[in-house]
């Protein structure tokens, strides 16, 4: 009984880890494709230097603050709109979900920022 229990207690560790590790991995993924979405919106926002490295922050912050990506969408489409930036919630949406799959990529091949 004691070699079922340790077998069950090693299979329950291996979940926790991957768990642990899948959820480590959407978290970076989250944060890099926020970094990349936030600077393709600061260069439309027409952002240079510091303004533009805070705008990038904030939103690679808001993953830490929020759990919902429709956050970050409409962040960036409230700005956009106080900028009279010309843009639809369709291009920015497509964005967002081509900014993910660039950071998945990334994140998977090992890449830093």
């Amino acid at each position: 009984m004691t070699n079922s229990l340790n077998g069950f207690d090693n299979r329950e560790k291996a979940f926790e880890a991957k768990y642990l590790h899948d959820e480590e991995l959407q978290f970076r993924i989250k944060v890099r494709r926020n970094h990349l979405f936030g600077l393709w919106a600061a260069h439309l926002l027409e952002y240079r230097g510091a303004k533009l490295e805070a705008y990038v922050e904030e939103l690679m912050m808001l993953e830490t603050q929020i759990s919902h990506h429709e956050d970050i969408l409409h962040k960036v489409l409230k700005d956009f709109q106080a900028a009279h930036v010309e843009t639809s919630e369709h291009r920015i949406r497509k964005k967002l979900a081509k900014c993910w799959e660039t950071a998945q990529k990334m994140i998977m091949n090992d890449e830093d920022f």
